[in-house]
């Protein structure tokens, strides 16, 4: 396998995680590729020394300078969400990158998800694109899709799901993020938080699913009317008839940072916790049972490090959603693609009109 010469368009937060799933590779997977962290920009020069020194990377750049490094032939787009398309524009227009790694939400808006369409069908494959869905590789999450794709649970009737956590309730914590409570689609909960769950309902559900009604709820002086702070939407599956509801909220006292999600069928149901990440729960109507499924560090292929029954947490599948998008190989994968990613943008630029009809209705 040739290099993966690597840039990063963004040095905050998500960019550490990045880095550090990066390096980490080599510890999991024998067939790991030869990385080279090249370059890194983001709008702030010293921001991005700082971070190019702290994590490895040989570079610093401008984007210009960015844009013109022909040693890169892989990027990875972790800036803010309305920066997003521009970037991924500029990464397909660099004539050397291959791969590109795109934060959610790919797109701010019902043009960019347009012109990004175009994008995907003008690279003809080309370029290998993926979305930072990680949870679809959550070691529980992938078995509960297996056993839910078997068919013994039947057809699906209706669904739960709910993405919630509380930092937003603290004032300091929403001044240091305010590029995060512009509003929807832009920024929000469901923007932030609820695309994950979409992610996850269209995974086991398809990407077909329509968007009902919204509300929201929370009101602060600081937090723009129009970014939602939690938000609920209603959402039905026209092919099998199923509907149920998606929660995002940033203010939930208590919760810690917590997803949860109910899927209810003919023959059954099954549920799991991010709070509980070592296994998943299902019940079946002719046992009348729930049964405990547990489920350790389960990726393939199958390493050492760290054993099996290790239970798996965020950063673990956020590694190796590194490593299948830098290598492909896991056949089980679900692979969120630039498709993928535009299906859940399609709900969450639905939700801020949904939401807009809410708050004029309620006054």
């Amino acid at each position: 396998m040739d290099s993966i010469r690597i840039g990063f368009i963004g040095a905050g937060g998500i960019a550490r995680s990045h880095a550090f799933s990066l390096n980490s590779l080599k510890f999991y997977y024998d067939d790991a590729p030869d990385i080279s962290l090249v370059s890194v920009t983001s709008s702030r020069e010293e921001t991005r020394k700082v971070f190019a020194k702290k994590y490895g990377f040989s570079t610093a750049q401008n984007i210009e300078e960015f844009a013109n490094n022909e040693k890169l032939n892989t990027v990875f787009i972790l800036g803010p969400n309305k920066v997003h398309y521009e970037h991924l524009k500029l990464a397909m227009e660099m004539p050397n990158v291959k791969n590109i790694y795109i934060e959610k939400p790919v797109c701010s808006s019902k043009s960019e998800e347009k012109l990004m369409k175009s994008m995907l069908v003008n690279a003809n494959g080309e370029v290998n694109i993926q979305v930072g869905f990680q949870y679809l590789l959550t070691s529980s999450v992938r078995e509960a899709l297996a056993f839910w794709k078997s068919g013994v649970l039947g057809k699906p009737i209706h669904f739960d799901l709910k993405y919630y956590h509380g930092d937003y309730l603290q004032k300091s914590y929403r001044d240091k993020r305010l590029t995060r409570l512009t509003p929807a689609p832009d920024g929000g909960a469901m923007a932030d938080l609820g695309s994950h769950g979409i992610s996850l309902l269209m995974a086991f559900l398809g990407e077909d699913l329509r968007i009902v009604n919204a509300l929201q709820a929370g009101s602060f002086e600081d937090v723009p009317d129009d970014s939602d702070l939690f938000s609920s939407i209603s959402l039905f599956d026209a092919k099998t008839k199923a509907a149920g509801t998606l929660s995002a909220s940033r203010i939930s006292s208590g919760t810690g940072d917590l997803v949860y999600f109910e899927l209810f069928a003919e023959k059954g149901a099954f549920r799991f916790s991010s709070h509980n990440v070592d296994y998943f729960e299902y019940f079946l109507e002719e046992t009348g049972q729930w049964i405990r499924q547990p489920v350790g560090s389960n990726y393939k292929p199958i390493t050492s490090f760290p054993s099996g029954h290790m239970p798996p947490g965020w950063l673990r599948s956020m590694i190796h959603a590194h490593y299948v998008f830098l290598t492909g190989n896991d056949e089980k994968a679900v692979i969120p693609d630039l498709q993928h990613g535009l299906a859940v943008q399609r709900i969450v630029r639905q939700t801020a009109t949904h939401l807009a009809v809410f708050r004029d209705e309620v006054g």
